[in-house]
């Protein structure tokens, strides 16, 4: 079947698209390594979590309860604990070999057991910032809880007359790959799809092949959605294989809703990032100019989109700013299907808001693209 002239110019001129990203070795390279290494490292590097967090312990008591404590610390959120004197402490900071160091006192278990408070010491190499956040909470959680079970088990304390019974939900044993892999899926998916369609403009026009374009039979929006549409499939594939492969098969990460959908919503908000991308070509005159823009443009973006940081926790200000932003709605989606297995029923707003944003900016890049077509012809 033969297709009208408009969509025939409009395929025509993505296939060209497609083939010219062919023959671009290094933007291969970066599709390639931003869905599977970039991924994969996302998922298995997690600095701000507790993993094999160097830590030693200074027992001065050497009782049973301080052998407990030394005990409870193990991995893979600790690696085994070192058992070093007290004036290694301060050299083992300093050198950076420990992150933690515990010091318990002498007469330690004779005090806990006569009903007093012994003061216990607990040393934090602050530049790991991360680490030194999470692993402050955890280890004074771990440290009250075997001595709350030792007194018990000696002095028969009377419980507590409530229980707190921790439910997780979407991530039960809380591995951070769930997380980040995912995430940054996410990012990438908006960053790829902005350089791909910027980058294919600048390089025809670096390349003089704007001009061939202006002598033929084609309109501005007939070039414009062939970047769009293109570009947008190259990212939505290299999504997919992505999240099959690298997210599901190799670090073991379930998909808790439809893909499919999750598919569909990717492509609304390829739609909207595309042209973005195509807005910020319009507006840089090279390659080092437009990556001077994504850096402006892609750390907001991401930062302020509610992946690394709860929207509630931002200003009123900057949750309005943001909800125009179509990085916000793909998140909240995202994060919705994904991880909690979420429908239409539940997702249909985040999808209109991303319909709306695009052709917003869709229509601006439009008319910025045809102005600068203007003052070359």
């Amino acid at each position: 079947m033969r297709l009208p002239r408009h969509l025939a110019h409009v395929y025509r001129l993505g296939v060209k698209e497609l083939w010219s990203l062919w023959r671009d070795p290094m933007m291969l390279f970066l599709i390639v390594h931003a869905f599977t290494f970039a991924i994969y490292t996302a998922g298995t590097v997690a600095p701000e979590t507790l993993h094999r967090t160097a830590i030693a312990i200074v027992d001065e008591d050497d009782s049973a309860l301080s052998q407990r404590i030394r005990s409870a610390f193990y991995p893979p959120q600790f690696v085994p604990p070192q058992r070093i004197r007290l004036d290694q402490v301060d050299p083992g900071l300093d050198e950076g070999r420990y992150t933690f160091v515990l010091v318990i006192p002498p007469n330690f278990q004779r005090d806990v057991l006569a009903g007093q408070a012994p003061a216990v010491q607990l040393n934090i190499d602050a530049t790991r910032m991360g680490q030194a956040f999470s692993g402050n909470g955890a280890i004074q959680q771990i440290v009250m809880g075997e001595v709350a079970e030792f007194v018990q088990r000696y002095r028969g304390a009377t419980p507590s007359p409530v229980e707190l019974v921790p439910r997780m939900r979407f991530n039960p044993a809380l591995d951070p790959s769930w997380f980040g892999s995912l995430m940054e899926v996410v990012n990438n998916i908006t960053m790829l799809s902005i350089i791909l369609t910027g980058a294919a403009l600048i390089r025809e026009r670096e390349h003089g092949t704007v001009e061939h374009l202006l002598v033929m039979p084609v309109t501005p929006a007939e070039i414009m959605l062939a970047k769009v549409w293109s570009m947008a499939l190259v990212v939505l594939l290299a999504c997919s294989v992505s999240l099959g492969l690298v997210v599901h098969s190799w670090l073991g990460v379930p998909i808790g809703g439809s893909l499919p959908l999750f598919l569909f919503g990717t492509a609304l908000h390829l739609f909207a990032t595309t042209s973005m991308g195509i807005f910020l070509a319009t507006i840089a005159r090279s390659m080092p100019q437009f990556a001077l823009l994504m850096m402006l443009t892609m750390m907001p973006l991401e930062m302020l989109s509610g992946g690394m940081t709860p929207r509630e926790s931002m200003p009123d200000w900057v949750q309005w700013l943001m909800s125009l932003s179509p990085t916000t709605h793909f998140t909240e989606l995202s994060q919705a299907i994904l991880f909690r297995g979420a429908g239409l029923d539940v997702v249909w707003d985040s999808l209109a808001a991303l319909l709306l944003i695009g052709g917003v900016l869709f229509s601006l890049s439009l008319a910025r693209f045809r102005k600068t077509i203007a003052q070359m012809a």
